[in-house]
């Protein structure tokens, strides 16, 4: 049982709509990793693709089962990869999803659920909403849990993560400079809340994101890989690398042991906080389950 975890952040420039050139890309860091012991490979958010789609979004989804998914798979030889898409699924729904993928099989599926709708943001014009906040191990220790950019920003989808057994967390983004109005700072607002969530939970975290130009919008970069204590491991710049860094199970138990949040989280109480709300604003009984 392998305590100690090599992780990494690759931060790509994606084309956008040229899903043949970022496959490449996706295929050329993948064996990188694999060369340089990488235990589990975080590309950003919609990799192979790009973000702003708008109305082309339907024409650049893929199934689970599309070739270009499968070649991400095979290629995924000893390690778990992590990519963005847009994923075509049942009755023509398209969602912002990430895939994990490992030894040519589909491990883990994570559909965005707070889809953005402020600042330079509308993603709820183009897909549908996850539903579910579900976790995958990793190996025989490790449990990750997966949050699309925005799911980050909703501090009850961590919350989720953490109480489904997360023990580290991933955060594939697409987060640009002015993305937001305002006076809000996109990476000082990031290095803020990751590493609050990383401390709070004592649970590590990799995130990615993306660098380069895609219309008017700039990505600055800054894929950071965090430990259980909330401390910054490794760094990205503002241009594409893959940034490296290890996980000790030894500091998650630790630090879980010191700042039991884990521990001490009253599920049963917000349960029934929210049944209580759903009644009080009458939201069906089915809706809540």
């Amino acid at each position: 049982m392998p305590e100690q975890i090599t992780v990494g952040a690759a931060q790509i420039v994606t084309v956008p709509e040229d899903l043949e050139a970022n496959l490449t890309t996706h295929l050329d860091v993948i064996s990188d990793a694999r060369g340089r012991g990488v235990d589990l490979l975080v590309f950003p958010e919609l990799s192979l693709t790009g973000y702003h789609l708008s109305d082309n979004s339907f024409r650049l989804a893929r199934s689970r089962r599309a070739t270009v998914v499968q070649q991400i798979a095979e290629a995924s030889v000893g390690l778990t990869t992590q990519f963005g898409f847009i994923e075509e699924g049942p009755s023509a729904q398209f969602y912002n999803s990430v895939l994990a993928v490992r030894d040519g099989a589909i491990e883990h599926l994570h559909r965005k659920v707070n889809l953005p709708s402020y600042g330079k943001l509308d993603e709820n014009k183009h897909f549908a909403g996850g539903r579910f906040m579900e976790t995958a191990m990793l190996d025989d220790v490790w449990r990750y849990g997966v949050l699309i950019c925005a799911d980050t920003w909703n501090p009850a989808l961590v919350h989720l993560a953490a109480m489904n057994g997360a023990t580290l967390l991933s955060i594939p983004i697409s987060s640009s400079i002015d993305a937001v109005d305002g006076e809000f700072s996109n990476p000082h607002g990031w290095d803020l809340a990751l590493r609050f969530y990383a401390m709070a939970y004592g649970m590590p975290i990799v995130m990615a994101n993306r660098v380069g130009i895609e219309g008017s919008a700039e990505f600055w970069g800054g894929s950071v890989i965090i430990d259980a204590h909330g401390r910054v491991v490794e760094q990205g710049g503002d241009q594409a690398e893959l940034i490296i860094g290890a996980f000790d199970y030894a500091q998650v138990r630790q630090a879980r042991f010191h700042l039991p949040t884990v521990r001490d989280s009253n599920f049963a109480l917000i349960q029934r906080e929210v049944n209580r709300l759903s009644e009080v604003l009458g939201v069906p009984e089915s809706v809540r389950e």
